[in-house]
C-alpha cells in the first residue's frame, strides 16, 4: 500500500502536533506549518515543520510549494491553525481583534485549502477544526461558526473529485495555549467538573477524530461536524 500523506497547519503544539504524532505513528509522511522556535517542537525527527502564518497568502503558497516538493501530493489536510481569543466579550472586542479573528480562522483555512486543491489525491479527507461554541464569547464564536456551513458546502463541491470534508468540534481541551494566557493547570483541571465526562480532555483525544476521519474508515461521511467534548452540550440536546 502507498504512504499516506499528511499537511496539518498549526501542527508545532497542542492538538495539531499531538495529530502529527499520531498519524506518523501510523506510517503518514507529515508535514507540519507553525509559528515561532520550530526546532523546540520536539516532533519527530522525519515530521518537516514549516514556519507559515495562515494570514498571509505569501506563507500559505511558501508552505504549499514545500508540501508538494516533501510530500508530492496529500492524502489529508487538516486545518487546525487558528487564533484562539476565547472568552471575549462583546464590550471588550475591538475592530483589529474582530478582523484577525477572521483574517485566520476564516480567511486563512479558506485560501489554504483553495491553494491546496491541486495537491489532492482523489478520495483525500479535508479535517477543519471549529470548536464546541461554549464558552468561546461572541466574536470567536462568529468567526469559528463560519467554518461550518464552509465545511457543507465545500463538501459538496468537492464530492465529484471524492474529497471528503468534515469538521472537528473539541470542546475544552488542555493545550499550551491556555499557558501562554496566564491559565493555571488548577483552573484548566477544574473545568473538567463541567464536563460529563468528569475530565478535560487531552490532544490525544481530538487527534484519534481527526485519523478516523481521515481513514477509509470514514469513507462515506462527508459535509459533518464530530464534536469530541466530553458531553458538553448533551443536556441542552437532551431538553
Amino acid at each position: 500500500m502507498a504512504t499516506k500523506t499528511a499537511l496539518i497547519t498549526g501542527g508545532t503544539s497542542g492538538i495539531g502536533k499531538a495529530t502529527a504524532e499520531l498519524l506518523h505513528s501510523r506510517g503518514y509522511r507529515v508535514m507540519v506549518t507553525g509559528l515561532g522556535d520550530l526546532d523546540n517542537a520536539a516532533l519527530p525527527a522525519d515530521v518537516t515543520a514549516v514556519e507559515a502564518n495562515i494570514g498571509s497568502l505569501t506563507d500559505i503558497d511558501q508552505a504549499l510549494d514545500q508540501a508538494r516538493e516533501h510530500l508530492g501530493s496529500l492524502d489529508l489536510l487538516y486545518l487546525n491553525a487558528g487564533l484562539p481569543r476565547p472568552g471575549l466579550s462583546i464590550e471588550s472586542t475591538d475592530e483589529a481583534t474582530f478582523d484577525a479573528l477572521f483574517d485566520i480562522n476564516v480567511k486563512g483555512n479558506f485560501f489554504t485549502l483553495q491553494k491546496a486543491l491541486p495537491l489532492l489525491n482523489e478520495g483525500a479527507s479535508v479535517v477543519f477544526t471549529v470548536g464546541a461554541a461554549e464558552g468561546l464569547g461572541a466574536a470567536m464564536t462568529a468567526a469559528k461558526g463560519a467554518l461550518l456551513p464552509l465545511v457543507c458546502s465545500l463538501a459538496i463541491e468537492l464530492a465529484p473529485r471524492r474529497i471528503r470534508v468534515n469538521a472537528v468540534s473539541p470542546g475544552v481541551v488542555d493545550t499550551p495555549a491556555y499557558g501562554k494566557m496566564g491559565i493555571s493547570p488548577d483552573t484548566i483541571a477544574s473545568w473538567g467538573e463541567g464536563v460529563p465526562l468528569g475530565r478535560v480532555g487531552a490532544p490525544a483525544d481530538i487527534a484519534e477524530a481527526v485519523a478516523f476521519l481521515a481513514s477509509d474508515a470514514a469513507g462515506y461521511i462527508t459535509g459533518d461536524n464530530l464534536l469530541v467534548s466530553g458531553g458538553i452540550g448533551v443536556h441542552a440536546r437532551a431538553m
